[in-house]
């Protein structure tokens, strides 16, 4: 009973007694309800193009005519192209497993043959580490070189340093003998675009010469920025995440991790930081260091051939650009396995450790702020938080929570009417139009017109008695008996109150344009706008809880946890962003309010819709990607889901030994599936295998060059066995090797909430159903999406999936 279901489920290995031993089930593996067969045997050798050594078959044409190994099924090398994807297809995470354990297999069994062996398989089990460590060093040098170079660019709108060039405003006042504490960022060498143009430092003509200037300088970085993309690279816009989260689920979008991309996205994320928009370069350093660990990986045969090895490299490379962004190694690690991984086995966990310690070391070394961290925020805070504390941090959650919950939804609306709309036609002028309303209303405000890097290390620092910021205006009373160094002990001075109505305007500012920058067409990461939403102070709420002259309350403290709150709230990360603030901050002690704020934002924001913003994205531009928070409670059945359904066309399906070369290019002419089941006969529908379109069409393609006789009356066997042809008619064609003859099925009556969880864990594309052995439709991914979408009252032909 146990053989005919298998047999019944194209998994059954009799017809090759006659060539090798019973084979073992060592590997047979039952999950989820469904039998899964990683045996390796003949079959598995010539699905991935290999045959035994020795192997001969008979064919029998109109007599006993013996043939040997000439046809295409046993030819001694891989027909080119089988095995392969195309573009905006998802990879058999199966199949692609199943040839890795292979190739390790194949590796193994030569090793002790000869020292070059063994010189091999040492190579192919370090390629692994050499892989992902050249990915470290490449993102932690581009990080350092966007960093510095964007920081240099962010200055020449304000001004230029004249006895060097390459100097930013800081570098240039660091040699000169004529700064003021006061007045530290002012010196005779670096001199503003007022003074070289009309000769003047202070007054209105100063003051408009620096504000057309500044304009001029936003215009011109953001116009460059967008020529670039839309010319050399489309795929540089944007944050990246969403599409790198997609590509980890196995989908494939060619060219998005390229090196044009990654030359383009480099150049142009330094323009589009340098111009002023309301954006920050973390998102997009996560896409340019997956570039570079997918350019990479090509370098080693392990990874180059395999696409599901490749995503392991990819994780890696995620990790290294969290570490590079925030200077946060094991939040890197942590941010690759809660967001954007979709595969991640131990192995994967040691090498993204590994990538993100040596992209944090390439970066430290660089040291491109000058102040010995890898980021410009980093800060330290000494000061004890207190129990009561605890419901002003969680007010901050509920806060982070409700912004998260107001930018995905207008972001989102935006972005669609973006897509549906005429205005979407035309990128370079929605970046030119967000550009010069970011650059007109940022210049007056102090705080608008820094850099975000610069903004919140002002934020985050605490006032002592080396900071000269206005938000550290503390008034002395010079009658007192004592000199007073506390600040808490000092009233707030004119530059305090002016300083927070200033923070109050940046603050609806920044809420504004980050819902409009988010998805132009140039880079533009998330996490930096989000940190800047709330910054609070401790005037009134606090003053009646703190004894007099106690220093109980810090004022960073809280823009840091103000920011965590915000960004979970936007993003719905929890242990990773906790991790990651923590390490930007180097105190251990604040791991409690940052954990109830970070998760009452989440909540918070779940209450209003789970998805994140990366999500919701995925879902806009229709990325068949299932997500695996997201909970699947219906109960239907796979036959309510699988087609054909009740007034469709017929199954398209493929017959053993009973089709033409001309009938299945005739099929694959008519249709447009990704793939044909093969069925005995028409009559019996008991399935055989499954065979994927692009490699009927390369097979075939193949077999016309290399083979004499095939033409297009030519039988086509999917079969063990040819079956008894008569002598005149043309030789027939082989195509066993490349069907798979272990497809995953389920019946007609299995819960779609097991059918959801096997796509999900096994990365499925489709699934075939069958009732007692016989195929009735099949269960494809984007089934699924289009289920789930219709079973959210969504409508099912608004998803786009190209």
């Amino acid at each position: 009973m146990e053989s005919e279901q298998l047999f019944h489920r194209g998994y059954y290995r009799n017809s090759y007694n006659s060539i090798t031993s019973a084979s073992s089930d060592e590997e047979l593996l039952d999950g989820a309800g469904v039998i899964m067969d990683f045996q390796t045997s003949e079959d598995d050798n010539l699905l991935d193009g290999d045959t035994a050594v020795g192997t001969h078959y008979t064919m029998t044409n109109g007599g006993s005519i013996n043939s040997s190994t000439h046809l295409l099924d046993l030819l001694d090398e891989p027909i080119p192209g089988v095995g392969t994807y195309d573009d905006f297809h998802t990879i058999d995470w199966v199949r692609e497993k199943c040839k890795d354990r292979e190739r390790h297999r194949r590796i193994n069994s030569k090793k002790k043959e000869s020292a070059w062996e063994m010189t091999k398989s040492l190579y192919d089990a370090w390629s692994g580490w050499l892989v992902v460590t050249l990915t470290g060093l490449a993102s932690g040098a581009l990080a350092g070189l966007i960093d510095i170079a964007a920081d240099w660019m962010t200055d020449l709108k304000e001004g230029i340093c004249l006895s060097a060039l390459w100097y930013n405003h800081e570098q240039c006042c660091w040699g000169s003998n004529e700064t003021t504490f006061e007045e530290r960022d002012k010196c005779p060498q670096w001199k503003t675009w007022a003074e070289l143009i009309i000769g003047q430092a202070e007054g209105p003509g100063s003051y408009i010469m620096n504000y057309i200037m500044y304009i001029f300088w936003a215009l011109s970085f953001a116009f460059l920025a967008v020529s670039l993309v839309k010319v050399f690279a489309p795929y540089a816009c944007g944050s990246g995440i969403p599409e790198i989260k997609t590509i980890l689920s196995g989908f494939i979008i060619r060219g998005y991790l390229g090196k044009w991309t990654l030359m383009i996205k480099t150049v142009t994320l330094v323009l589009a930081v340098a111009s002023g928009l309301s954006l920050g370069k973390e998102g997009p350093l996560v896409h340019v260091a997956c570039c570079c660990g997918n350019i990479f990986s090509y370098l080693f045969p392990k990874y180059s051939t395999n696409e599901a090895k490749k995503r392991e490299v990819l994780s890696a490379a995620s990790a290294a650009g969290v570490s590079v962004a925030f200077g946060a190694p094991i939040g890197g690690v942590l941010f690759s396995l809660e967001e954007v991984s979709y595969y991640f086995p131990l192995k994967t966990l040691w090498r993204s450790f590994f990538a993100a310690l040596v992209a944090a070391f390439v970066l430290r070394s660089i040291n491109p702020f000058g102040n010995s961290r890898l980021v410009l925020f980093y800060v330290e805070y000494h000061t004890p938080w207190y129990l009561f504390e605890l419901f002003p941090f969680i007010l901050l959650g509920v806060f982070g929570g409700l912004w998260g919950a107001f930018f995905i939804r207008a972001n989102i609306a935006w972005c669609r009417r973006r897509k549906s709309t005429k205005f979407g036609k035309y990128p370079v002028l929605e970046v030119i139009i967000v550009a010069a309303i970011t650059a007109v209303i940022a210049f007056p405000n102090p705080y608008t017109r820094l850099n975000t890097s610069e903004l919140i290390k002002e934020l985050f620092t605490d006032c002592g008695p080396l900071e000269s910021s206005s938000l550290c205006d503390y008034r002395n009373d010079m009658n007192a008996s004592k000199i007073v160094d506390d600040i808490p002990d000092r009233p707030a001075g004119i530059g305090v109150y002016s300083a927070i109505w200033q923070l109050c305007l940046a603050l609806i500012f920044k809420i504004i344009m980050t819902v409009f920058t988010f998805g132009i067409k140039v880079p533009s990461g998330l996490f930096i706008p989000s940190m800047l939403a709330y910054y609070h102070h401790d005037w009134f709420i606090f003053k009646e809880w703190c004894e007099v002259g106690a220093d109980c309350i810090t004022p960073g403290l809280y823009a840091m946890v103000g920011a965590a709150a915000c960004l979970g709230g936007v993003t719905r990360m929890t242990v990773s962003l906790v991790v990651i603030v923590f390490e930007l901050t180097g105190g251990l002690e604040y791991i409690v309010p940052l954990m109830a704020a970070v998760m009452t934002s989440k909540w918070v924001g779940d209450a209003f819709g789970r998805e994140g913003i990366y999500e919701a994205h995925i879902r806009l531009n229709g990325y068949p990607f299932l997500d695996a928070k997201e909970e699947f409670t219906h109960t239907t059945l796979a036959a309510d889901v699988m087609r054909p359904r009740r007034n469709d066309p017929p199954l398209a399906v493929l017959t053993q030994d009973n089709m033409t070369v001309d009938d299945i290019e005739n099929m694959i002419n008519e249709t447009s599936y990704n793939g044909f089941p093969v069925i005995m006969s028409k009559e019996s529908q008991r399935l055989v295998g499954f065979a994927l379109r692009r490699d009927l069409t390369i097979a075939i393609e193949s077999a016309r060059k290399k083979q004499e006789g095939i033409v297009g009356s030519s039988r086509v066997c999917f079969a063990q066995h040819t079956p008894s042809l008569p002598a005149e008619s043309p030789r027939p064609l082989k195509l066993r090797s490349i069907l798979d003859m272990s497809p995953f099925t389920v019946t007609d009556h299995t819960p779609m909430e097991i059918v959801v969880d096997i796509f999900r864990k096994l990365g499925l594309r489709q699934c075939l159903v069958t009732h007692n052995g016989r195929l009735l439709g099949i269960i494809t991914k984007k089934d699924i999406l289009r289920h789930m979408a219709q079973t959210a009252n969504q409508d099912p032909a608004s998803i786009m999936f190209n």
